[in-house]
């Protein structure tokens, strides 16, 4: 039974997830009936299933949570700004309730009796004026239909959980029904199987409502059945006596009976019925509804990387076995290795594509924040998002979050002005918050636009000799002071809010988008707006690298920011003046590595230099030798070493050797840090 329960959590909390997206598309087209409906079958699921499984409070909220939005797909009541925040509530409510133990919780318990108050307050309508409720006091006609179900499980239903009687037995919600069970394909006592169903059952229904709402039934059910589900016509065909003793004569001992039997059964009804009471009959091919094979399967996380942690060894064990064919250089082994490595890039491509999911599971809680922090700061802002179809390692977009909710936070707080402002400076009252996402090349873009007031340079660098970041005489360019605000403790914002003003932001933001090998820079203009860009890799588990050696010590620096590699002497690097080399008529900053590693074993006469880049920085790196292309499968170093400036993990090489992967972004950062807080040292 726990592994039952641990699946509807899963599907509990994909309905509220698809809940949650619904409400904030119905909050800007508040009449649409069919996102009305959607809104009302999710809770009618939620409260079906969760009764099912033993989560009685969940039932106890959604039954009511649904009695309110049953009165407004019957026009009875409308939505309201006010009803919305309830409702949004009532999401993040549930979410706590799927926890076993939450109803032990005091503060759970609390929020719950008081959201259930204000729930029963607007159903009995006592705070109709402040919900904007309107009522239609017109009687509602409910026009019956009689439905046919053929509901035919497959053999091994059961071993998911599903128990077909309780399928049959949720027709009760909906009207009048008739079960007629058939077990034709019950085999012999001695043949029979305890873990398979083997019964199916066809059903006629009388109700008001329409085939979705048969459809609702199955729907945790939709791949483990065959459903066929055909409207006979008009009126309550079980009321009529002379077609239930014909059914009734129809029905042989555990036989089906057919749709086609039930049509003639009622074309040759006694013709002596009223017209009004009389049924037409539909064509059998009409209606057919059909449930579609599998076209997806749900797979745990746990599972997932365990499968990146297999590839990610094979292709290390591929490496070792390319380097021995090599050494034994046989025609036959060598064509063996090649074909391992077309074959394990092509597993690894297609494995980390299995972890890749939309940006847009993310947009929904920004469009939260959006609406709930505009709210209360009591500003008018619109979310949008493109590029919401784009597709992202899982891990990748869970280390995203935080970062770009920071963003926007800033963009609502700092960014856009108020209604006032706005339309003293000709805009519109309602400011903008633009999310893209796009491809480009093998990285991710994530832009996050603001139309608001933009950022003051002059501010910034104000505030930065203030708190002693740089010098009162410091020569910085606008790219060089915007890039001040990524350091840490710095704020532009004289009052601590608890939106803002505790100088830890920016600095965590670029730390921890560091942290996903990603690169983040900013754009603005006073009084039109802000945009801050993410740049990302597109996996983060295997990439493909340039090995370098340093005295016999190799290492890897990830290939999307090698720009390209030059050979100078030794004495050239050695005499070069503040560490700046002439490349391509310009002069580059370089980085002697062997000094920063304290090497001090003899130099090679020819050094090379692999200038790398990070936005429109560059910088060389000095190394004994450049080897060649690797594709480097990335280990932790573990907690020791965690806290290293420059190196983000660490490979095996064919051979067994360690390698240390160089991370670009921390090298350049660290660097440009280095010199815009000694720049005049």
């Amino acid at each position: 039974m726990d592994n039952f329960k641990r699946k509807f959590v899963e599907e509990a909390h994909d309905l509220l997830n698809e809940l949650e997206v619904v409400l904030l598309k119905i909050e800007s087209d508040s009449e649409n009936k069919e996102t009305i409906e959607h809104i009302f079958r999710i809770m009618h699921t939620l409260k079906g299933n969760s009764a099912m499984f033993g989560f009685n409070l969940i039932d106890q909220y959604t039954h009511q949570l649904e009695t309110i939005y049953d009165l407004i797909r019957n026009g009875k009541m409308i939505i309201t700004s006010d009803l919305m925040d309830l409702t949004l509530a009532s999401v993040d409510h549930i979410r706590n309730l799927l926890d076993e133990d939450a109803g032990s919780k005091i503060e759970i318990t609390t929020t719950h009796s008081i959201l259930l108050k204000k729930i029963s307050q607007i159903i009995e309508g006592k705070n109709l004026p402040a919900a904007g409720i309107k009522l239609d006091s017109s009687p509602e006609v409910e026009e019956l239909k009689t439905y046919y179900v053929h509901f035919k499980p497959n053999p091994e239903i059961l071993s998911n959980g599903t128990n077909p009687l309780y399928l049959v037995e949720d027709f009760k919600a909906l009207g009048e029904y008739l079960p007629l069970p058939c077990m034709e394909l019950l085999p012999a006592l001695d043949e029979l199987d305890p873990e398979k169903c083997f019964t199916s059952w066809e059903i006629i229904l009388v109700t008001s409502e329409d085939i979705d709402k048969i459809n609702e039934i199955f729907i945790f059910a939709e791949d483990s059945c065959t459903l066929d589900i055909q409207e006979l016509g008009a009126g309550n065909l079980l009321a009529d006596q002379s077609f239930c003793s014909r059914l009734k004569e129809s029905v042989s001992l555990n036989k089906t009976i057919g749709i086609q039997k039930i049509q003639e059964i009622i074309v040759s009804r006694d013709s002596t019925k009223e017209k009004g009471d009389t049924l037409k009959p539909q064509n059998i091919n009409d209606v057919s509804n059909k449930l579609k094979n599998i076209s997806s399967i749900r797979v745990s996380s746990e599972k997932l990387d365990e499968l990146i942690n297999l590839v990610s060894e094979l292709v290390t064990t591929q490496a070792g076995l390319s380097l021995i064919a090599e050494k034994i250089n046989e025609k036959e082994l060598l064509a063996v290795a090649e074909d391992i490595e077309k074959l394990s890039r092509r597993l690894r491509d297609n494995t980390f594509g299995i972890r890749l999911i939309p940006v847009e599971n993310m947009i929904t809680r920004f469009q939260r924040l959006v609406r709930e922090l505009s709210h209360e700061l009591k500003k008018d802002i619109a979310f949008i998002a493109e590029g919401t179809d784009i597709e992202m390692d899982k891990t990748m977009i869970e280390g995203l979050i935080d970062p770009i909710m920071h963003i926007i936070r800033n963009s609502i707080d700092h960014g856009i002005e108020e209604a006032g402002v706005r339309k003293k400076l000709g805009k519109e009252k309602q400011g903008k918050i633009i999310f893209k996402a796009y491809y480009s090349g093998s990285n991710v873009f994530i832009k996050i636009s603001d139309d608001g007031a933009g950022i003051d340079v002059n501010l910034i660098r104000q505030h930065a000799i203030k708190k002693g970041l740089i010098q009162q005489d410091a020569a910085l360019n606008g790219k060089e002071i915007l890039d001040l605000i990524f350091l840490p403790g710095f704020t532009t914002s004289e009052n601590i809010t608890k939106i803002s003003g505790r100088g830890v932001g920016m600095d965590v933001v670029k730390r921890k988008i560091s942290d996903l090998r990603g690169e983040v820079s900013v754009e603005t203009k006073i009084n039109s707006g802000t945009t801050i860009t993410i740049k990302l890799p597109l996996t983060l588990s295997i990439i493909d690298g340039l090995l370098v050696e340093i005295d016999k010590a190799f290492f890897v620096i990830p290939l999307s920011s090698v720009n390209k590699c030059f050979e100078f002497k030794h004495e050239t690097l050695v005499n070069a003046v503040n560490n700046l080399i002439f490349i391509n008529d310009g002069h580059i900053p370089f980085i002697y590595l062997r000094k920063e590693f304290e090497i001090t074993s003899p130099v090679p006469e020819i050094e090379q230099i692999v200038v790398i880049e990070y936005g429109d920085s560059k910088i060389g790196l000095t190394v004994d030798k450049v080897i060649g292309e690797y594709q480097a499968v990335l280990k932790s170093l573990g907690n020791t070493f965690r806290k290293q400036d420059i190196i983000s993990g660490a490979t095996i090489l064919g051979d067994g050797t360690v390698a240390l992967v160089v991370d670009p972004n921390k090298i350049i950062s660290q660097f440009t840090y280095k010199n815009l807080t000694n720049i005049n040292n």
